[in-house]
């Protein structure tokens, strides 16, 4: 009798560790699903009974077909002057060295300027047209200037952020918020990645390094898998790639098998979506170890592409300011080939960051070396691109936290009135390629390029147009974190539909 009871304890005890706890993971799993927790990083096994993990760099159909299937950022960070590049104003050069109106400065913020004393700054750049559209170019982007008719220009642009930090993290991430995740991290997560062996999302950076720093390319609240990789300017692009000296390959994979074994084991018991990123750095690092050497030997390029990119070029020989920082020319040229060949080898988003332009003085004289910088070697992968056949399905991007004022700055300590301040109200971003329509202009800004007179673009339109040339639908691209659905545009945005190609 002793015994069958003993027995029957037993069973009881393995029915509620085993079917009840059963139940309970499958209500729990069910839970998760609806939270979309699960649904990008983990998948029913064959037998249906447990979860394994998926590689979260797997393919993802869009919502509908797509224009672009890669973008390349280039990123101005300090934010550039669209009043001495792209948007001129007759009317500021008039008023050079007058007040605004009191009530126009009366509930304004700035960075540095004191209003009582600010007065408008005109600009003494040559202006000319180019391309069959007509568009204006300053003389100091002579190169970029014969791509005009590829060209989208955007004269609209606003937003609420007027100091870097802020406003860098409102252009990469939606919104001026720390821990969220950036328009790579977005991308990547919706789609997946046509590479097998680099990142889906790469980051190449120039000069001092931005304001925002890895805050620009982290994943913020999806899986640690979807940030920007930083790849280096010198030795090996991602530090730690190589093996120590010793270690054969053969036991090298021996062991990343057995770390694999170790975190789906663990996997299985906490589906933790961390341990799926973990899995797939670890396989995506050891592949990299052969893609990522030859992506970055440029032997295999003709003289002619090198020499177009001004990969060997000499120092400008009025090379100052903050954007003559450790020969940023060649670093610049080479990030821009890079970026072409990344996207070649299926890397989805591709963030080139150059940051020289936050000129509160000394802006001619800074402005004429830091679009020296930039101005050939962007040309030259507009140009390339479209030789190549991939212009139309990458989406090349020029933009920047926000502009810079017509006043200029009149900081105390320094020359007042040879730069100019952080300027919100209204700028210029431009893009080509990736199913934009080029040769058009797109928005106005008011005649001294204080406001937005026609066609008012904020950040969050960018996003929403953006997602949209990917085959995103930017209201149905969310992620459930704490409780609520977040997106990219997530406080607002709508598709610009007259940009589209």
């Amino acid at each position: 009798m002793t015994s069958h009871l003993g027995n029957v304890d037993r069973v009881r005890r393995n029915f509620l560790t085993t079917t009840a706890s059963g139940l309970g993971m499958a209500a729990l799993r069910a839970m998760l699903n609806h939270d979309g927790v699960l649904s990008s990083n983990t998948a029913l096994a064959a037998g249906g009974d447990a979860m394994a993990p998926t590689n979260p760099s797997t393919f993802k159909p869009p919502h509908f077909a797509p224009r672009a299937k890669n973008c390349i950022f280039l990123f101005q960070a300090g934010a550039p002057s669209h009043l001495d590049l792209y948007d001129p104003k007759p009317k500021l050069n008039e008023l050079d060295g007058k007040p605004l109106p009191k009530e126009t400065l009366e509930k304004v913020r700035f960075a540095f300027i004191k209003k009582d004393e600010a007065v408008l700054l005109g600009s003494p750049r040559k202006w000319s047209k180019h391309g069959e559209c007509g568009m204006d170019f300053s003389d100091f982007l002579p190169n970029l200037a014969t791509c005009a008719d590829d060209i989208l220009m955007v004269r609209s642009m606003w937003s609420e952020q007027f100091n870097h930090h802020p406003g860098q993290l409102l252009l990469s991430c939606g919104r001026a918020t720390f821990g969220l995740p950036t328009m790579g991290s977005w991308l990547t997560y919706g789609l997946g990645n046509e590479s097998q062996n680099l990142p889906g999302y790469v980051v190449l950076t120039t000069g001092r390094g931005s304001s925002g720093g890895a805050s620009l390319w982290s994943s913020g609240f999806l899986p640690s898998h979807y940030a920007g990789v930083l790849f280096r300017n010198q030795g090996e692009p991602v530090l730690n790639l190589s093996n120590p000296s010793g270690l054969p390959p053969e036991l090298q994979r021996r062991g990343l098998d057995t770390l694999r074994t170790l975190n789906e084991t663990r996997f299985q018991e906490i589906n933790d979506p961390e341990i799926v990123s973990r899995i797939a750095s670890y396989e995506l690092a050891f592949r990299m170890q052969s893609a990522a050497p030859e992506l970055i030997d440029l032997n295999g390029e003709s003289k002619e592409t090198l020499e177009a990119y001004g990969i060997d070029r000499a120092q400008h020989p009025q090379a100052t300011g903050r954007g003559h920082v450790a020969n940023a020319h060649l670093s610049y040229s080479r990030n821009c080939l890079l970026a072409r060949r990344m996207v070649e080898r299926g890397v989805r988003f591709v963030n080139v960051i150059y940051e020289a332009w936050d000129q509160h003085s000394s802006l001619d004289a800074d402005l004429r070396y830091n679009t020296w910088v930039v101005d050939q070697p962007i040309t030259a992968l507009l140009k390339d691109l479209k030789q190549r056949g991939l212009l139309e399905s990458t989406l090349v991007v020029w933009g920047a936290e926000f502009g810079r004022t017509p006043l200029g700055e009149n900081r105390a300590g320094r020359e007042s009135n040879t730069g100019r301040d952080h300027h919100p109200f209204s700028f210029s971003m431009w893009m080509a390629g990736g199913g934009i329509k080029g040769g058009q202009v797109y928005g106005e800004s008011d005649e001294i390029g204080w406001g937005v007179a026609k066609d008012p673009v904020h950040m969050n339109d960018f996003h929403a147009t953006l997602l949209n040339l990917f085959g995103l639908e930017h209201l149905k691209l969310t992620h459930r974190y704490q409780g609520r659905d977040f997106r990219l545009t997530d406080v607002g945005g709508k598709v610009i539909n007259r940009w589209l190609a």
